[in-house]
């Protein structure tokens, strides 16, 4: 108990602000921030058992005997792990499916065979983008639950990629836009992050994606043959001496 108190204490007087740590300080915090976050991506532990995870990690870190035989315990973390994801991924599947057929009514809204629902916001001019085009962007995502977790806008930076090097809903969906256009595009996960989101990143497991886009830019993909033409030197003309 006296232990556990004095830890309690310690935990008191560490530094809250970035700007009150050391370097070494600051590594020290990142790496408990990347284990947090593959606690609360695998695991979705809540505040109760998130005592027991910082119990075992203190244990463990100063070389006190485990209070349960790891050998019996230690397997089971990657079955309740799966068992939690399943889970997750139930409920961010029904959420998706739920955010989805409400987009699906909203006027004008198409849903493709791939589950893309296509929601045109502003007509756009000239032709569309073929797969293989260069697009330059701007474009904001959410969320099902509506947390922005990417912008161009933020980084007032648009961005540029070649169509096909894109996820699916992308590529299927800035394709039917025009330059000018702006247009929401729903993705379900199978054709966006699927079941395993951005491990580490902001998009979680099987989520359903909102993306608006306006697409201000194309850059037509040079014709092979064209490129081909360009890249070979220029043969010698042999009546020339």
């Amino acid at each position: 108990m006296k232990k556990l108190v004095l830890v309690a204490a310690l935990s008191l007087a560490l530094p809250l602000h970035a700007a009150d740590m050391t370097d070494d300080q600051k590594t020290m915090y990142a790496l408990g921030t990347v284990l947090g976050q593959q606690v609360s991506n695998s695991f979705s532990a809540t505040p109760a058992e998130l005592e027991f995870i910082k119990k075992g990690l203190t244990d463990a870190a100063s070389g006190a005997k485990p209070a349960v035989e790891m050998e019996v315990y230690g397997p089971k973390i990657q079955q309740l792990a799966q068992a939690r994801a399943a889970v997750k991924a139930e409920k961010a599947n029904a959420a998706g499916k739920e955010f989805a057929d409400k987009a699906a009514k909203e006027a004008g809204a198409v849903k493709s065979a791939s589950g893309l629902i296509y929601i045109p916001l502003k007509e756009g001019t000239g032709a569309s983008p073929a797969a293989a085009d260069i697009v330059k962007v701007n474009y904001r995502g959410t969320l099902t639950d509506g947390k922005e977790f990417d912008s161009s806008y933020a980084r007032n930076q648009p961005a540029q990629f070649p169509l096909n090097g894109v996820i699916k809903c992308w590529t299927e969906g800035v394709a039917k836009m025009k330059v000018g256009g702006k247009a929401r595009l729903v993705c379900p996960p199978g054709i966006a992050y699927g079941d395993q989101g951005t491990p580490g990143g902001p998009i979680p497991p099987s989520a359903t994606l909102n993306f608006e886009v306006e697409l201000l830019e194309i850059t037509k993909a040079e014709a092979p043959k064209a490129a081909a033409k360009a890249a070979k030197p220029a043969a010698k003309d042999s009546s020339k001496k």
